[in-house]
């Protein structure tokens, strides 16, 4: 029984391949539009796989146990002034933090200021320089590759010490170590004890271009006036929403906030970014599904166009076929079979481009993506099912047909 039924299917499709190969031009036509269509769909499919591993990957680097208390949400609505006329976070803010709360493991200031970075005849502008603390590594996924973090002691003593990222480092240094060597960071010296191991690029901009100093030794060069960012790590990643509740606490007291009134604060977290990442990705499955079915539609209504013409042409064949004992099923399965093998390869030439459009998207954005299996499995399923749907109609026409009539056909 199912040697019989896999011998008609490749009847069905030799006949299909042979009407198909007869009319080159007309086959060429009927495929185009479901070429179209899936190359489109492969190559929005194909970007956003790829983003979606990069931005997993990338969000994973900010840990889920710590928020972070900012000026600006990391979500802005439009209404950007109001967040621009807030006050800066203030150190006293950090250290308030750092003595009232109890759900914190570490609270760790963060600032940023550009500034020329020089060793010997190498010189590198608006490089990023960040302030920080020893406890920088906690709340961090990147650690040194070589040499060491500067230590409390060196922050309280606020020494000249610093750590480089590793492009910056290779940028000064070429292939030699700079540990123990000095960089001149604005009008001063520091001595390099440390090199980060390699974070790679962003969207095009790279993570591993900047140095970190002693936030005592950066608010002694650079100033006060700078905001800072205070980053917190809870002791219990399960507490995460009562200590933002505990910031809040604190941060409105601090900055006697009247009670009803907005927080002139925020407090980020990872989850943020990973919601409005979400709803990005839904917007753009939406927009696919939309693309698919305007693509599909219109190549669907030209296979149907076409098949209705292959119908009404070999109307005199199909009378032979009944004549001789064809069944209804068998003409149907036939002219179904020769839809779905129009519509798949249209298909099968429409997923390389696709993958390959996609992949081009991909790496101009700096972004590393393979060729996902769904995006391929993707355009057969649509082509397919856009051949079955559009050449019902044909093909129930053709086994409906009386064969006598048929046979009269001129």
């Amino acid at each position: 029984m199912i040697r019989h039924a896999f011998a008609l299917v490749g009847e069905y499709a030799a006949m299909a391949w042979h009407s198909i190969v007869a009319h080159k031009l007309r086959s060429f036509l009927t495929t185009l539009g479901i070429f179209i269509g899936v190359t489109t769909i492969i190559t929005i499919w194909t970007t956003i796989q790829g983003l979606n591993s990069y931005i997993t990957n990338t969000l994973g680097d900010i840990s889920s146990s710590v928020v972070y208390v900012e000026k600006f949400p990391w979500v802005i609505s439009n209404d950007f002034w109001k967040y621009r006329n807030r006050k800066n976070i203030t150190w006293r803010e950090y250290q308030t933090i750092r003595a009232q709360s109890r759900l914190a493991k570490t609270v760790t200031p963060q600032v940023m200021a550009q500034r020329v970075i020089s060793h010997k005849e190498k010189k590198l502008e608006g490089v990023a320089v960040l302030g920080t603390t020893e406890t920088f590594m906690a709340i961090s996924s990147v650690f040194p590759e070589s040499g060491r973090f500067f230590t409390a002691p060196e922050v309280r003593g606020k020494h000249n010490v610093c750590v480089l990222g590793a492009e910056l480092s290779r940028s000064l240094f070429d292939e030699e170590t700079p540990l123990g060597k000095r960089v001149r960071i604005g009008d001063r010296r520091y001595t390099v004890i440390g090199v980060l191991e390699k974070q790679g690029e962003f969207f095009g901009q790279s993570r591993d271009n900047f140095a970190i100093v002693p936030i005592g030794t950066f608010r002694n060069v650079f100033g006060m006036h700078r905001g800072l960012q205070i980053a917190v790590q809870a002791a219990d990643a399960g507490q995460l929403d009562d200590l933002k509740e505990e910031l809040r606490g604190i941060l409105r007291r601090e900055r006697k906030v009247a009670p009803g009134k907005e927080d002139d604060f925020a407090i980020n977290q990872q989850d943020q970014l990973t919601d409005l990442y979400e709803k990005t990705t839904s917007t753009l499955y939406a927009i696919i599904i939309v693309i698919a079915g305007i693509s599909l539609l219109v190549g669907g209504i030209g296979i149907t166009n076409i098949m209705l013409v292959s119908v009404t042409e070999r109307t005199r064949e199909i009378g032979l076929r009944k004549a001789v004992g064809a069944r209804r099923r068998n003409i149907m399965s036939q002219f179904l079979m020769e839809s779905v093998t129009v519509a798949v390869l249209g298909g099968m030439v429409g997923i390389l481009p696709g993958v390959l459009v996609g992949q081009m998207i991909l790496s101009v954005m700096t972004v590393e993506g393979g060729v996902p299996f769904s995006a391929i499995a993707l355009g057969f399923l649509f082509s397919a099912l856009t051949g079955i749907v559009s050449g019902f109609y044909p093909a129930w026409k053709a086994a409906r047909m009386n064969p006598i009539d048929a046979l009269r056909y001129a």
